[in-house]
């Protein structure tokens, strides 16, 4: 098994991409930390002895530093991070508010980078190396309408990417980020009647024409298609790989 005797915290975990990567790294033999907001025990307890759960808002430092320290205490350290948290928020910018540009930047960014700085910390201890990986999106890439603060966050994450991958090189640690298309997560079955609204047409056109317009097959990317992806990364066995970006998107951004 590619993660035995690994440990592994996946924020965000206790659904959509977040819990699919987690269930991934337990089949591959790692223990795992279920951190999320809400619902963190309970999905830790349905996926078994080897995964714990901890509740945690990711931007409140106090509440990261804990959680973090709580698993290196019952797993003896960490190894991986999967900085996957996040939220959407549907908006024209001339009519977006101030505070719900803080959250989205808070979620995405703050919460990227308390997470970052506490598994970092715990890897140059522990002198055995570490993977972090973030969740960005082909919105790291590129821009679509309505959606102005998390673009801003995701191409913020590639950069935070790139400045891990380099300060965490002397410890071991690499740093990747996976750049997913619409998957049908919680958050992107929110959008669809979201952007149908403020677009003025059907949702089905919104699959169709907005979500997966320009894809190769006119196929959602899926959960399992990221899973594998976070795996590589995790298990990859040196710094060869790191400070880079793969987009998992059906073809719907190439470069």
């Amino acid at each position: 098994m590619r993660l035995e005797g690994k440990v592994a915290i996946v924020t965000g975990a206790a659904s959509g991409l977040g819990r699919a990567i987690a269930e991934r790294f337990l089949k591959e033999g790692a223990r795992v930390a279920i951190a999320d907001v809400k619902g963190a025990e309970q999905t830790a307890e349905a996926l078994g002895a080897n995964a714990m759960g901890v509740s945690m808002d990711v931007t409140n430092e106090k509440q990261v530093d804990e959680g973090i320290a709580q698993v290196a205490a019952r797993f003896s350290g960490v190894d991986v991070l999967v900085s996957n948290a996040g939220v959407q928020h549907i908006s024209a910018l001339v009519d977006l508010q101030l505070s719900d540009w803080r959250r989205m930047l808070a979620i995405h960014l703050d919460g990227a980078f308390l997470t970052t700085r506490a598994c970092m910390r715990r890897m140059r201890d522990q002198r055995r190396g570490g993977a972090i990986i973030y969740m960005g999106s082909v919105h790291s890439k590129e821009a679509s309408p309505l959606k102005a603060p998390y673009i801003a966050a995701k191409h913020g994450i590639i950069g935070l990417c790139k400045s891990v991958a380099k300060e965490g090189a002397a410890f071991g640690i690499r740093a990747n980020t996976i750049c997913p298309g619409f998957v049908r997560t919680p958050l992107v079955e929110k959008q669809i009647p979201e952007q149908a609204k403020e677009l003025g047409i059907t949702e089905q056109e919104v699959i169709k024409n907005v979500m997966l317009k320009t894809t190769v097959d006119g196929e959602f990317t899926t959960l399992a298609d990221v899973a594998e992806v976070a795996l590589f990364f995790a298990a990859f066995p040196s710094n060869a790989l790191t400070g880079q970006s793969v987009i998992v998107s059906h073809g719907w951004h190439m470069e």
